[in-house]
């Protein structure tokens, strides 16, 4: 504001200050208002574009999901009882039905040493080395002079764990005796451990090489899996058996003799299915996005109806114009349009999924369903090709948005330009009863000053 002392407005009588005040006000006023205008509804098409773009992209994201080859090349497998076996599948898996007996589990050898009086801490005053042998590979595990069974643990471990091998010690508190215990990951016929040394001072441990001495006791033998595919007699070294069919690892639980299950592989079905479900949530959730942002409601007679920030605005209707036209489209093979899916228009504009003609086409048709939604001529890519203008980098909606907070900055420059006017306009209008106050006071000095001389001439 201008930086004038303002008239007290004694000579005229007037409130000089609120008079300019006043006047200021009432010129600024229908400019203020109509920045005011149009910075609240600039700022409104700003957060409803934003709106928009986060649904569209939402939308993208599901069309990606179901936009991929793997999903439909993906298998499933089913148990009728995963406590006793259960399978996965990779895309090689071919649709099928088999049946498992599981006789006998896989199992791993594993081995005490002989008994050492005292707990881990015990000691042998002479070392060596001890030869720990699986099937056909042999370790050497060097045991220094003095080394407690505890330090020997230790180097097994450090040694041979990536091998497979490991240690531990097991003490029997009624004896107070110590045995080291080896344990390995590797299953099957064959693979059983053994324990020997050649070194007098070890022999409380392990089998002397000559067999003379035998010390170390048998836990668990290694043995192969035995079950039957189909009535097939198999064996497998692992409880993971792979490459007895094709993209198929079963794995084996329990065994129990008699006892069948049924492991079913089949097509992807149920993923597919809850992408489908996806899409057309976000679908829905973007006709409801558009439909808030467009709407026209009306509110009573003789009243503005209550509008949405992009009631009218063309490039809404130019997408839903571009996504409808791709849903609509036909193309040739089984599937012409999305409705052959059983994924249908309703009178709102949303899509509705009847599940079982949905379920129909996968079952019947599962191949053709997967070229039609996914692939590069694919519904899926064309609706996202439709909509990558809008939501991409640089794309419409991005220049839209660039383009509005332009308008708002020149709102700002304008209202920066109002200020400095309204300041000048006071100014002047200061200047202005300032000197009709004054010269309100020099007629009102004239006048006394007429009135005191005829005064004194009359008497």
């Amino acid at each position: 504001m201008a930086n004038i002392t303002l008239g007290s407005g004694f000579n005229s009588g007037l409130d000089i200050q609120s008079i300019v005040s006043a006047l200021v006000s009432a010129d600024r006023a229908p400019k203020d208002a109509q920045l005011s205008r149009l910075e609240t509804a600039t700022t409104a098409k700003i957060s409803s574009l934003g709106t928009l773009k986060s649904s569209l992209s939402e939308f993208q994201t599901s069309l990606k999901n179901l936009n991929d080859i793997d999903l439909f090349n993906q298998r499933t497998a089913t148990s009728s009882d995963s406590a006793r076996v259960t399978a996965t599948t990779s895309t090689t898996a071919a649709a099928g039905v088999y049946s498992l007996e599981v006789i006998q589990l896989a199992s791993s050898s594993k081995i005490s040493s002989g008994a050492i009086a005292g707990d881990s801490s015990a000691t042998f005053s002479q070392g060596g080395t001890l030869v720990i042998g699986r099937g056909s590979d042999s370790y050497n595990v060097s045991v220094a002079d003095g080394a407690s069974l505890k330090d020997i643990r230790d180097n097994i471990n450090s040694q041979l764990k990536s091998n497979g091998v490991t240690a531990n010690i097991v003490t029997d508190p009624s004896t107070n005796k110590s045995r080291l215990v080896l344990s390995s990951d590797k299953g099957g016929t064959g693979n059983d451990l053994t324990l020997t040394t050649s070194n007098a001072g070890l022999e409380a441990l392990a089998d002397s090489v000559d067999g003379s001495r035998k010390v170390t006791t048998t836990l668990q033998l290694a043995v192969d899996a035995k079950f039957k595919v189909d009535g097939l007699e198999l064996s497998s070294a692992s409880n993971e058996v792979a490459g007895v069919v094709e993209g198929v690892v079963f794995n084996l639980v329990k065994a129990e003799s008699n006892q069948n299950v049924t492991v079913t592989v089949g097509e992807n079905t149920t993923g597919v299915k809850e992408k489908i479900k996806s899409f057309v949530d976000s679908y829905n959730k973007l006709i409801s996005t558009t439909n808030t942002l467009t709407s026209v409601i009306a509110v009573g007679d003789g009243k503005q109806p209550q509008t949405g920030n992009l009631v009218g605005d063309s490039s809404v209707r130019s997408l839903l114009s571009k996504i409808r036209g791709e849903l609509t489209s036909q193309v040739e093979g089984p599937f012409r349009v999305l409705a052959d899916l059983g994924v249908t228009t309703q009178k709102d504009g949303k899509l509705a999924i009847d599940d079982e003609k949905l379920s129909s086409a996968l079952s019947d048709n599962y191949d053709s369903v997967g070229s039609f939604l996914a692939g590069t001529n694919g519904l899926m890519q064309r609706l996202s090709n439709s909509i990558d203008g809008y939501v991409k980098s640089g794309g419409l909606l991005e220049q839209r948005v660039n383009g509005l907070q332009t308008t708002l900055r020149q709102v700002d420059e304008q209202k920066i330009q109002q200020e400095a006017r309204a300041a000048a306009l006071e100014e002047r209008l200061l200047k202005q009863f300032n000197a009709m106050d004054a010269l309100v006071g020099q007629m009102s000095n004239t006048s006394s000053s007429l009135l005191a001389t005829l005064s004194s001439i009359n008497s």
